[in-house]
């Protein structure tokens, strides 16, 4: 690199997130891969030394000379070589939350994969953040040096097939394969022999490499994944610019600690810098602060992120999910970088038909969302009992536009629209199961405390409700008594001026309570049909004179069952009045 004593040579970061199962040997991967360690990497965590696991998301880079496809990518200023970031994230599935906090900021996955064992739960998992996150994909078959000689080219040829017919129903379907073997002899043997496949590998990411959509616009955000003091010169956060840039003498605020701090100095790999923009890894040092108070967490633009209490986000179902998703069930919730138990309310579009609403919340088909459907207070929403999977043939049609309410047990930050995703953390590591439940994108937050009463009222998600009850007796041409549509106690003012139907055809409206025993009186304004008098008069008849008569009086026996009463009417289940309401 001919300008490399200038120091305004420009580097393109390209972030490579390094995923896969426990054991894959990702980090010797990344280590062969690498020259300078950044501060974070290579199981610097003492929990994650005992255990020989990735624990934190480890960084370390590498430069590589700039390949010709971006030389001449007609960019104001012209890049002169290519930092290779390489994020390990975490194999292991407990720590599924801290890869979903890293995923953000990579431009290209690598899937670290064992030759011997190949897919296994937690790379399905992996697979899955990938689909969510990242639009590129590279995977790596480690370990080849445990095939023997003679049968390796073979084993190798079988398990690419392989994972190409996994990969074929995702995004990932062409993706490039390659072969290694990253750690000779495994972890333990010594370090004499050459990694094989690795500098094959390196000039394939550089084949793949783009310019990644970088916004240097827009407030800052950067993800802190170490933090550190130096004596004398302040706190240093290490970390990843997510949106926006920072430059010395900002002032950025660290909302997990509500306070705001000036930045004195900035680093990129080592090297001081003016500034960085999204993308880039960097540290901050900041004026001094406890940094065991902040080991991991966001730094932005003051007052730019949001606290939530509660929010709504649009979900869809991840396929491989095999538990049901249903509303007040309680799920772990990713968002930007917090992962919190949240309870979930499902909500979708009105069913077509809405005249006639159908009984209790059985989701009825909803409206074709072939468009998305932005998400507005001003529209009614229909209350699921649980997410709605796709409807028609085989039930493989796409899954119908929906919705959740998201409620936090604890407050969490974040930015708007950034993605959610829904996970039950909890099941069991080792059980052969997805554990990604749904994602989505962030629409709406609430930021008061006391959102139930404050906001959510606006939100008008409703439940239809039926009841049935039955004509007691006619008391004149216009009028009925009914009986069991309410319980002895229910307050029958809150349904005087309802609308009912009778099962011979009328409508009616409840006119007030009749004596003490929950009945009721209805006025039919249209006036009773003939056969329903009929028919109401000889049960009445037959009830009064049961066993008394003739032979003749058993007459009307078939059609003298009671004429029942339709009630329909729906309730926003956020309305602090519980006002019950018709079309």
């Amino acid at each position: 690199m001919s300008e490399s004593a200038d120091s305004r040579t420009k580097t393109l970061n390209f972030n490579i997130g390094v995923l896969g199962h426990v054991d894959s040997g990702k980090t010797s991967l990344a280590r062969a891969l690498s020259s300078t360690a950044s501060t974070a990497a290579f199981d610097k965590n003492p929990q994650s030394r005992e255990r020989g696991i990735t624990l934190d998301l480890g960084f370390s880079s590498f430069t590589v000379d700039l390949p010709d496809h971006l030389r001449d990518s007609g960019g104001q200023q012209p890049y002169d070589s290519l930092q290779f970031t390489l994020v390990d994230c975490p194999g292991h599935a407990s720590l599924i939350r801290t890869i979903i906090g890293g995923a953000q900021i990579i431009d290209l996955m690598m899937l670290v994969v064992d030759v011997v064992k190949g897919v296994q739960t937690q790379t399905a998992e992996c697979l899955l953040i990938g689909e969510l996150t990242c639009p590129r994909m590279v995977v790596v078959l480690n370990k080849i040096d445990l095939l023997p000689p003679n049968k390796r080219q073979s084993a190798i040829e079988k398990m690419t097939k392989r994972l190409h017919k996994t990969l074929e129903n995702t995004r990932f379907k062409e993706c490039p394969m390659i072969a290694v073997a990253a750690k000779p002899g495994g972890p333990e043997a010594a370090d004499t022999e050459e990694p094989q496949g690795v500098s094959q590998l390196i000039e394939l990411l550089k084949k793949h490499t783009y310019l990644p959509q970088r916004d240097p616009g827009g407030d800052l955000l950067m993800a802190v994944d170490h933090c550190f003091s130096i004596r004398g010169q302040g706190t240093v956060m290490t970390g990843t610019v997510l949106q926006g840039s920072l430059a010395i003498n900002d002032t950025v605020e660290i909302p997990a600690l509500k306070v705001t701090k000036k930045i004195k100095s900035v680093q990129m790999f080592r090297k001081p810098v003016s500034g960085a923009m999204q993308g880039d890894r960097v540290g901050v040092c900041v004026t001094q602060f406890d940094p065991k108070l902040l080991e991991r967490g966001v730094v932005c633009t003051p007052g730019s992120l949001r606290t939530l209490f509660a929010a709504v986000i649009s979900v869809r179902k991840i396929s491989y999910f095999k538990g049901s998703l249903a509303t007040r069930a309680k799920f772990h919730i990713t968002v930007g970088h917090e992962t919190v138990m949240a309870r979930v309310t499902f909500f979708g579009l009105p069913p077509v038909s809405a005249s006639e609403p159908p009984s209790d919340s059985k989701p009825p088909p909803s409206e074709p969302c072939s468009l998305e459907t932005p998400f507005t207070f001003d529209r009614e929403y229909f209350h699921q009992d649980e997410y709605v999977a796709g409807q028609g043939e085989g039930s493989s049609g796409p899954d119908p536009e929906q919705w959740a309410l998201l409620e936090f047990e604890r407050p969490v930050t974040c930015p708007s629209l950034c993605l959610v995703i829904g996970s039950k953390l909890d099941t069991d590591i080792h059980a052969n199961a997805c554990r990604l439940a749904f994602q989505g994108r962030l629409l709406q937050g609430f930021e008061d405390k006391n959102y139930v009463e404050t906001a959510l009222p606006r939100l008008r998600i409703y439940k239809t409700k039926h009841k049935e009850g039955q004509v007691e007796r006619v008391t004149d041409d216009y009028s009925v008594i009914g009986r069991s549509l309410f319980k002895k106690e229910t307050n029958l003012q809150l349904f005087v001026g309802l609308k009912v139907t009778l099962s011979t055809g009328e409508t009616g409206v409840i006119e007030g309570g009749f004596g003490q025993s929950g009945k009721f009186k209805i006025r039919v304004q249209e006036g009773l049909h003939p056969e329903t008098k009929q028919l109401l008069s000889s049960a009445s008849k037959k009830k009064g004179k049961s066993g008394s008569k003739g032979a003749n009086e058993e007459e009307p026996k078939a059609d003298s069952q009671p004429v029942s009463i339709h009630l329909h009417f729906k309730r926003y289940v956020f309305d602090p009045h519980k006002k019950m309401v018709q079309s």
